[in-house]
């Protein structure tokens, strides 16, 4: 598999597509958008139409792999060897708002190993991307982790479910000590983009929970090819499926798991 001329291919339908975003956000109807699985969880035919342009050239890129998507406009499968697992538009609220905080993912796993990703920030027209055994990149720039030494000298990003569990107050629990540990804390409103900051080092660390697998699974890939560590809460593995994630520069990952371990139980 030529996974550099996939990943050329891909940068450049990014940037395709997110002309399409673009274009439409200048002369969006709010009439057109919806509501899906619960309050405030909104979907927009913009999202509907970048998702099957992305899934249309990437069935062509590699016939054989299959797809996970968030708005399901493609048969959904994880039997395949390989899978796109794709976001059209990370940050629809933002999108709907006129805020310019919003982003395509794109993922392309081997089994449990992701071996390509793209992070695509629309309109500041900076693709993060990364592929198996090579550097990360903004553009054509490659890009390291933060060298911050302690979480006492680090910004940190995450965000706010869309629907709460049990564990809410220790979620936010956690998010007052890292306020007073911390310089502090940003909700940007896109997965993507925090774990692409967290990348480039313009964050230092980045946690959140009810996540899903569109949502984190290009940008915490980018994040480890940048010298970064990525778990799920516990420390382990599970973290592109399991919901759950703390992406850090290697520096300050040990301390923020600390942190969210006090609380999480």
């Amino acid at each position: 598999m030529d996974i550099a001329g996939i990943q050329r291919n891909v940068r450049e339908l990014c940037q395709e597509v997110g002309a399409f975003i673009q274009h439409e956000s200048e002369n969006f109807d709010l009439n057109r958008v919806e509501q899906k699985d619960s309050f405030n969880n909104l979907v927009s035919y913009v999202d509907k139409e970048a998702e099957r342009k992305l899934v249309a050239t990437l069935q062509k890129l590699l016939p054989q792999a299959g797809f996970i998507t968030e708005e399901g406009t493609v048969q959904q499968s994880q039997q395949h060897e390989y899978n796109w697992i794709i976001d059209p538009l990370d940050g629809t609220t933002n999108f709907l708002h006129g805020l310019p905080i919003y982003a395509i993912s794109i993922g392309l796993t081997r089994g449990n190993t992701t071996i390509l990703g793209d992070v695509y920030h629309v309109v500041r027209k900076e693709c993060f991307h990364a592929i198996e055994g090579g550097p990360a990149y903004c553009n054509d720039k490659i890009i390291e982790v933060s060298q911050a030494p302690a979480l006492s000298d680090s910004l940190l990003a995450t965000g706010f479910p869309y629907y709460h569990s049990e564990k809410k107050d220790a979620y936010l629990d956690i998010i007052r000590d890292f306020l007073e540990k911390s310089h502090g804390i940003r909700r940007l409103g896109s997965a993507a983009i925090d774990l692409a900051y967290v990348a480039c080092g313009r964050i230092e660390g980045f946690f959140e929970y009810n996540l899903n697998p569109w949502d984190v699974v290009a940008g915490a890939f980018i994040v480890q090819q940048a010298g970064g560590r990525v778990s799920d809460f516990s420390g382990g593995n599970n973290f592109v499926f399991g919901r759950e994630m703390c992406a850090a520069n290697g520096r300050i990952h040990d301390e923020m798991l600390g942190v969210i371990q006090r609380r999480w139980k």
